[in-house]
Parts: C-alpha cells; structure tokens; sequence
C-alpha cells in the first residue's frame, strides 16, 4: 500500500513495497489483551505492518484481476475503478475481522491540526434476533461525516452540516489498537458539500500530482522518462519532543491547557553542558521507546533512529522516506501514538515547540526529495555532480522555487506556537536561506560563469590510530543553522515546528517546486524544439542554469545564520525576515501566491484565503488560552504563594524588632520582596487590561495584530515577573514544579 524509499546514501533510490520487503508477518501475532502490543518475544519483521492492509495482504486476499488494477493506482497514478470497492471492501472487512476489529472509521485530518474520525460498527441485525458484519464499497470509498465545528475559514456557515470523506488508495488502510479495541482506519481526504478542500490531503495529494507532472516534462527532454509513469514527492520526517513525569504535567494548569510551561525560572543546570545529546537513554524512556515503536511498526511506520537531543528530558525518533502523503499520515500516527504510550509509563509526551523558556524546543525537520516509481532518486547527485546535467536541474529548479517563494515557505510553518523557537540557537532564523555544502556551492560557482567542468571530491580521513579504519569523509560539513540545506540527497527543511502537520509545509514545497520545474521544461522545450542533438541540449542547459544561478543566488548562505551579520546581509539581498506569525501568515493572501496555487490546481483562491482566516483564527485563540490560563494561574497560584511569602518576611522583621535585635537585613528583604510582589500585581492587571480591552473579534487580521502587539508582550512581562518571585520564595511554599523536576527523568 506504501512506498518505502531507502535513500541513507549516495546511490540511486531503491523501492519495495512493505509487503514485498517485510517477511511474512504471521496471522496470529500474540496481542497483550489491555494495549493490543505485540508479544516482545516476536522479532520486528514479524510484527511490522501486521495492522496494515499491505500490498501482501491484498495480493492474498483480493482476486488476481483485482489486486492488478488496484496496483495500477497505486503504483502508477491510474484512476480507481469505481466498481473495485464492494470486493476490496469485503476483503478489508475479514481481514480486520479476522484481527480482532468492531468497528471501521474514515480517519481524516482537518484544518485543526489533529485527526479525526467517527467509528462506525460492521454488525447489523439480521431481522431473526440476531446480527451479521457488513461493509460495502460505498462505506469504504465515501463518509459523511458532520462538518459544521471544523475550521472552515468562511467557506460555510456553521448551520451547513454536511462533508465528505473519500478514501485515499494510495495510503495505507490500517488497524488501530486503543483501550481494548481495534478499529479498521481508512485514510481518507475531506471536502465540504461544494468539494472545497477542508484538509491537508487534499491539498498534498493535488501537490504531488503537479510535482510528477512537470519533473516528467524534464525527465522525457533528458530521454529518462522510459518506464516511468510518474515520480512521487519523497519525505521522512523528524520527531522531536519532550517527556516529563505525569505527576509533573497534572500539577501545572499551562501544561494541561497550552503544552508549555507559561511560568518557570531558569534551572542552575539545564542545557549548558549539552551532556544530554546522544547521551546513554534512561531505563524509563528506552522502555517508552521501546513500546511506542513496537506500536508503529505494527502499523507500518519505518522508524529508523532514536535517540537523546539536546535539551534535558528531549528526546527524538526519525523514520525512512516514504511518499509525502504516507510520511504526512505516519507522522500524525506517531504524535497520537507517543502521547499515548507515555501515559503507560507514568509520562506525559510534550509536542509543544517550546515548553521550557531558556531550554531548546523541538521542531520536525522534513527531509524532502523527489524520486520515480522506477528508483530513482532525482536529488541525488552521484560521482562527477558536475556532469550530471539532469541533477543539476533540478537542484537549480528548487533554488529557484526557494528564492521566489521564501514568503510561502515561511507562512507554512507559522503558528503561535513555532514563534518561540525560530531564530533561537536550536532552530533556523526565519530567514529563508539554501546551504548546499562545499562540493554543490564549488558547482554553482562554476555554473554562473558558463559551465561546470570539475567536482570536489571528499577522499578518507586517516585517524592516526592503525587499529581505527579509514573512513569516507563528505565534500561538504552540515550547517545546523540553515533552515534549508542540502543534506547528500535530499533537502532538510528544518524550521518545521515540532507540534505541526507535515501537509501543509509539504504542499507548499511541492508547488514551489512545480512552479520551478515548469519554468525550466517550457524555457528548454521552447528552445529545443522536437527534435535536438545532446549538444544542442547540453548547451541550451548550460545557458539555463546559468541564468538561474545569477539571478537566484542570493538565497544561498553557507555561514551562520544566529549572526547580526547574516541579518544585515540578507535585508541587503533583499531576503524576506517575516519574524511573527502574523506577518507570515499575510503573505498567503498576496496575488503571486493565489496565482500560483491556482496555476497548478493545488488550491482555489477561496481555499487559499481560507487557510489564511483559519491559521489567523488558531493564532488568537491560542495566544488568548495561554492569557487567560496566565491570569488564572498568576492571581490563584503564584500572587497567593508570594503573598504567604511576604507574610512569612514580614514575621521575621517583626520577630526581630521584638528581640530588640538589629532588623534592618530582613527589612530590606522584606522591602525587596514587595517590590517583587507589587511587579507581580501589576502585571496582572496589564494582562487583564489587555485582555479586556479585546474589542476585534469581529475582523481577523486586527483581533491578531492586537494579541501579537499587546497581549503577548503583557504575557511575558508576567513571567517575567513571576519569575523573579520564584527565585524569592521558599521552596516549600512554591505551588507549581519547577524546571529543575520537570526537566529530570529517572
């Protein structure tokens, strides 16, 4: 059902089916009875894709004829045949059936950010007392479920009820095991009544139709489109997050209600040693870890590595490329599930990108490539890059589609959330930039005068020692810093927060791309014609890529983006630096962007502007429950806990006098600490002032330049505030657990 693309080295991409590359994963896997895992006694391969209604299980179940045109849309792109459902569905239902399944579900992800579903039973009565199991083909391939409380942007009235769900083949079908239960998923996209896109599906599966057709236009003017029938948008995706002690996260109202902390002083120890990163993994995560990824892979997800990050308490799995539309669906599966798994382990799992102030935040860095159904990755550059003309396409292609549409790029991955994170020293600035590593710069030089004629090649590094090997060392070092880089094969899009769909992000760069590609296959069929000599084609190249490499270079930086420098030299090449989200977010609406969603039917005009209404909307309410759960905690928790402090202070200077004893010390402490307190008052009121004063909710764009302009700087004028009497007040009289017990996990 899914594409698996193994693209860890240097070498053209090979592709197998889970089916096909997985041995057989036997019928009768042992399931513990309360969490549905996997008995741990059975090997990896034996469990992977167990809950997935896999190619193998299709080709075992479904007729020959069938399974064969199934495979054609799958695989190729072809249309679904419409009168294939009643037969595919009843195989689904015995298989899920036969794996312990009551009830099925259209399982869809909507503009909230999360998923959802509605779980509908196979029983039905019989008529005789008694019930039979039933699925059709219409079940399968279209829902109805209510949409009037999602997130619409004004595309609908809340009165108007009625969507659609319709099944998405190409990803894969799978079993999901929670509290006892197991229900039949089936990926599906999510339309209203007129057919307007209300989810990240839609939008990506569009996306990647336009990415296949204009890299074949390129493919077929090199003569290396033969066996090919189309090339698919490639992603794995990066998990960061964070895991603290249950206990911990029920005892802070900020964590149950905004996943971060809202309040919280500075530990003495946090990161400063980073001795955390790649550190020996604790008894309690590993065993987590250990769980959560039996979970996935029972369900198909490729997880690869795990390992500590760098913050304390931070932590991070990452997967093997799949399809961008099966990485998008598996990544939802792995936030669902870690969040999950840790409640079993007395943890809460903590996707926020920024929990801890002063503490590095997680993001979701999405590895993204392109590659055909034949195996061949399209960004992978392979020995002598700089005769590789066709590569150099579209690499050149994306540093295009980058520089033009940096804007775009930037309002993907905005939330309220991620404005915490870009720009500090563990995420990329919110300057867009490319770094292509010293081989691939060394080759863009060459082009822009005219030609590339040489590549640099890495050689060994010789460690000294004669019982250590020799080891293979890259043209080019990696640069942490950029929000865009060339990673061997691949390009690593790093500002994407931890919290976020890959969708959007993903269909953002898909069109960019296709916007890029078809510039260059109408520049060179025009200039080609039908018939041309490889001559005639490598000089028509030459002469595109230089131009490209001219006029687009400004985006390439190699340095360090955290310098004031970069930040000065970017304004002069004239690089967007949209720091906020709602300044970000506006860019959606700019004609050029409209345009270019519509050129390639990824999104109408109306389904553009309501992406922007909606990701406005999630902004504000956001950032005012974090307000509101602020003032709630400031005026019940953190003022009441100072106050007894201030009591406290005041005792001891009255204590003291009536000893007769010198009380100046404990007055001026005393003195100090009102001081601390009367900040604390007033911020409050400042915050309540500016809450209060909230008079735009009838107009998006004002409501949302009011929180970011009043309320969130009353916000951290409260922490502030708050933290400073934290670092004043007895341990014991402190209400909330502080970063130094949260962030340590034994």
């Amino acid at each position: 059902m899914s594409t698996l693309i193994k693209m860890s080295n240097g070498h053209p991409s090979s592709y197998s089916h889970f089916g096909n590359q997985q041995q057989q994963v036997r019928g009768d896997a042992r399931l513990d009875e309360h969490s549905g895992q996997a008995d741990r006694g059975e090997r990896m391969e034996q469990i992977f894709g167990a809950d997935v209604f896999s190619e193998r299980v299709m080709q075992q179940r479904l007729p020959k004829d069938v399974f064969k045109r199934m495979q054609l849309t799958i695989q190729h792109g072809e249309p679904l045949d419409a009168d294939l459902a009643d037969i595919v569905a009843s195989a689904m239902k015995e298989w899920s059936l036969d794996r312990g399944a009551t009830h099925y579900t259209h399982w869809f992800q909507p503009l909230t950010g999360l998923t959802a579903e509605k779980h509908d039973s196979f029983i039905a009565p019989d008529g005789r007392g008694g019930a039979i199991t039933e699925f059709s083909g219409t079940a399968l391939v279209q829902g109805e479920p209510d949409a009037s409380s999602f997130p619409s942007g004004g595309l609908r009235a809340t009165f108007e009820a009625r969507g659609y769900t319709a099944w998405d083949c190409t990803s894969p079908v799978f079993i999901n095991r929670n509290g006892g239960s197991a229900t039949l998923c089936i990926p599906t996209a999510f339309v209203s009544w007129t057919g307007v896109a209300l989810d990240t599906k839609v939008p990506l599966l569009r996306s990647m139709e336009a990415v296949s057709d204009q890299a074949m236009r390129v493919l077929r003017i090199f003569g290396t489109a033969t066996g090919v029938t189309r090339v698919m948008a490639t992603a794995g995706c990066e998990q960061e997050y964070f895991l603290i002690d249950r206990a911990h996260y029920f005892a802070r109202e900020d964590l149950l209600s905004c996943d971060r902390t809202l309040f919280g002083a500075k530990p003495p120890k946090g990161q400063q040693l980073e001795d955390h990163y790649f550190g020996s993994i604790p008894t309690r995560v590993i065993a987590f870890m250990g769980e959560s990824e039996r979970e996935l892979y029972r369900l198909g997800v490729p997880l690869k590595t795990r390992h500590n990050e760098v913050a304390p308490g931070q932590f991070e799995f990452a997967p093997i490329f799949e399809t961008a539309n099966v990485a998008s669906d598996h990544q939802m599966l792995v936030m669902e599930t870690l969040r999950r798994v840790a409640a079993r382990h007395n943890l809460a799992c903590i996707l926020h990108e920024k929990p801890f102030k002063g503490i590095n935040g997680s993001g979701k860095h999405l590895n993204w490539s392109m590659s055909t159904n034949t195996g061949v990755n399209l960004l992978d550059p392979r020995d002598d890059t700089h005769s590789n003309m066709q590569f150099l396409v579209f690499l050149c292609a994306v540093i295009r589609a980058v520089d033009m549409h940096a804007d775009l790029l930037r309002a993907s991955v905005a939330s309220a959330a991620n404005d915490h994170r870009l720009g500090a020293n563990e995420a990329p600035p919110a300057i867009i930039s490319i770094y292509l590593g010293d081989m691939l710069t060394n080759i863009v030089e060459q082009l822009e005068k005219g030609g590339a004629k040489s590549t640099i090649k890495g050689g060994k590094l010789d460690l000294g020692a004669s019982t250590l090997p020799q080891i293979p060392r890259h043209t080019g070092d990696r640069n942490r810093t950029s929000p865009f880089a060339f990673t061997g094969n691949k390009f690593e899009f790093r500002a994407v927060g931890s919290s976020q769909s890959v969708g959007w992000p993903a269909t953002v760069l898909n069109t960019i791309v296709s916007d890029s590609l078809d510039y260059c296959a109408t520049r060179l069929e025009k200039e080609l014609g039908e018939k041309f000599t490889e001559a005639k084609l490598q000089s028509a190249v030459r002469g595109m890529l230089q131009e490209l490499v001219k006029k687009h270079k400004r985006v390439l930086f190699d340095g360090d983006g955290y310098t004031k420098d970069w930040h000065a030299e970017a304004a002069k090449r004239g690089l967007p630096n949209l720091t906020e989200s709602v300044a970000a977010l506006s860019v959606l609406k700019v004609k050029k962007n409209v345009d270019l969603f519509k050129r390639f039917n990824v999104l109408t005009k109306q389904e553009v502007e309501s992406r922007e209404h909606i990701f406005l909307e999630k902004y504000v309410k956001q950032v005012l429950i974090e307000a509101e759960t602020a003032l709630v905690m400031g005026r019940t928790q953190i003022l009441p806990a100072a106050l007894r402090q201030q009591i406290e202070l005041a005792e001891v200077v009255a204590v003291t006098r009536a000893a007769d004893a010198d009380e100046s010390e404990a007055r001026t402490a005393l003195d100090d600490f009102i001081g601390l307190v009367n900040n604390l008052r007033n911020a409050i009121k400042t915050l309540e002032e500016a809450t209060t004063a909230d008079e735009h909710e009838g107009e998006i764009h004002s409501h949302a330049e009011h929180v970011r302009d009043d309320i969130r700087p009353a916000m951290n004028a409260l922490r502030d505030a708050a933290d400073a009497v934290e670092m004043s007040v007895a341990a014991d009289l402190w209400p909330l657990p502080t970063y130094r017990a949260m962030l340590s996990i034994r």
